[in-house]
C-alpha cells in the first residue's frame, strides 16, 4: 500500500490516470513510495515559488547542480516523517545535492515556519507553495511527492508517496546523478 496524503480525497477510490507503474520501494519502518521514471528527460516544472524570505523563486533558479525536490505538508503524516531524513540527507549531501523541500500548505509561512522552528533542522529551508504550483506542475496529486532533477535540470525519476531517505534504496537512486553532478 502506497503511504502518502491526498487532500482532494473524498473517500471515494481514486484512479491513478496514465501513470506508469513503478517499482514500490517499502523501508522496515512501513514506508512505502512508488519509483516513477517514466517522465525522465523532461524538464524542471518552472513554476514560482517562495523562498524562506518570501521572495519568488523557481526551480530553474537552482540549475547547476542536481536538485532533490520534495513536496510535503504540514498535515501530511508521511510527509512529516521523512521531514528528518530529508534534513539529514541534504547535510550528508549539501556540497553535491540540493534538497528543497517545499510546503503546499495554503497558509504558508504562518503555517510552516512554526513548524520548522519546533523540528530545528539543520540544513532545511522553509520553501512555501501556496498556489500548489509544484503539485500541480508534478502532476501526482499525492504527498509527498519528491522529484530529482539533475545539473542540467533534466527529470530522473520520481517517487510518489513515503521514502527512507536514509535507506540504501535512495542511496543507491541517487548516486548515479551525484557522481555526474
Amino acid at each position: 500500500m502506497l503511504v502518502a496524503c491526498d487532500k482532494q480525497s473524498d473517500g471515494a477510490e481514486q484512479v491513478n490516470d496514465g501513470a506508469t507503474e513503478g517499482e514500490t520501494i517499502e523501508s522496515d519502518s512501513g514506508l512505502v513510495g512508488r519509483l516513477d521514471i517514466s517522465q525522465r528527460g523532461s524538464a524542471m516544472v518552472d513554476t514560482p515559488f517562495k523562498d524562506p524570505e518570501g521572495k519568488t523563486v523557481s526551480l530553474s533558479d537552482f540549475i547547476g547542480k542536481p536538485v532533490l525536490v520534495n513536496i510535503w505538508a504540514t498535515w501530511c503524516a508521511p510527509c512529516i516523517v521523512e521531514m528528518p531524513m530529508l534534513d539529514q540527507l541534504a547535510a550528508r549531501e549539501k556540497d553535491r545535492m540540493k534538497v528543497l523541500v517545499v510546503s503546499q500548505d495554503i497558509q504558508g509561512a504562518e503555517k510552516v515556519d512554526p513548524f520548522f522552528a519546533q523540528a530545528d533542522f539543520n540544513e532545511l529551508e522553509a520553501y512555501t507553495d501556496q498556489e500548489n504550483g509544484l503539485s500541480f506542475g508534478f502532476g501526482s496529486g499525492l504527498m509527498p511527492t519528491t522529484v530529482l532533477y539533475d545539473a542540467s535540470g533534466k527529470e530522473v525519476w520520481r517517487v510518489i508517496g513515503a521514502m527512507d531517505w536514509d535507506g540504501a534504496r535512495a542511496a543507491m537512486l541517487m548516486e548515479e546523478t551525484l557522481a555526474e553532478g
